[in-house]
């Protein structure tokens, strides 16, 4: 099961460590330039800003993914 995790309802500094962190993990693709993890933060926050995505909690694995809101239809959502 997956939470939908409102980004504006956590704390600036929460949200900063969660983007951090997807943006860092494996297999994360950015084109064919090598971008800053500052970098890849402020586009993942411009994405979830701007409602291109939304950021999941899989109560399975006990992490947080940011998806497509247009693939939201591929999770069992609670």
């Amino acid at each position: 099961m997956d939470t939908l995790i409102p980004y504006d309802s956590l704390a600036p500094d929460t949200l900063e460590t969660i983007l951090d962190d997807i943006v860092s993990r494996d297999g994360t693709d950015y084109g064919d330039y090598e971008l800053s993890s500052a970098q890849k933060r402020e586009q993942a926050l411009l994405s979830l800003k701007k409602g291109e995505a939304v950021l999941l909690f899989d109560t399975e694995s006990e992490t947080i993914k940011m998806v497509p809101k247009d693939a939201l239809s591929h999770y069992d959502l609670m």
